[in-house]
């Protein structure tokens, strides 16, 4: 695989275990195990994949220049 990718593929799948994560227990925290639960829980996931998943790159870079700059790192 080309090192272009590198960066979409491994944001992916930071991205994919958080988002299953968060969609789980927000669904736990508001409806419980209702009947319908798998489906609440894949809208919400389907929802907050791709959001997240664009959200990262503005994210990602910022989150990583503050760190340089508290750090002293350059």
């Amino acid at each position: 695989m080309k090192k272009e990718y590198f960066r979409y593929i491994n944001t992916l799948f930071v991205v994919i275990p958080m988002t299953l994560i968060m969609a789980f227990v927000g669904l736990m925290r508001n409806y419980g195990f209702g009947e319908d639960w798998i489906i609440k829980f894949l809208k919400a996931w389907s929802v907050m994949l791709p959001v997240a998943y664009f959200a990262a790159f503005v994210i990602i870079p910022n989150a990583r220049k503050l760190a340089e700059k508290i750090t002293g790192k350059s």
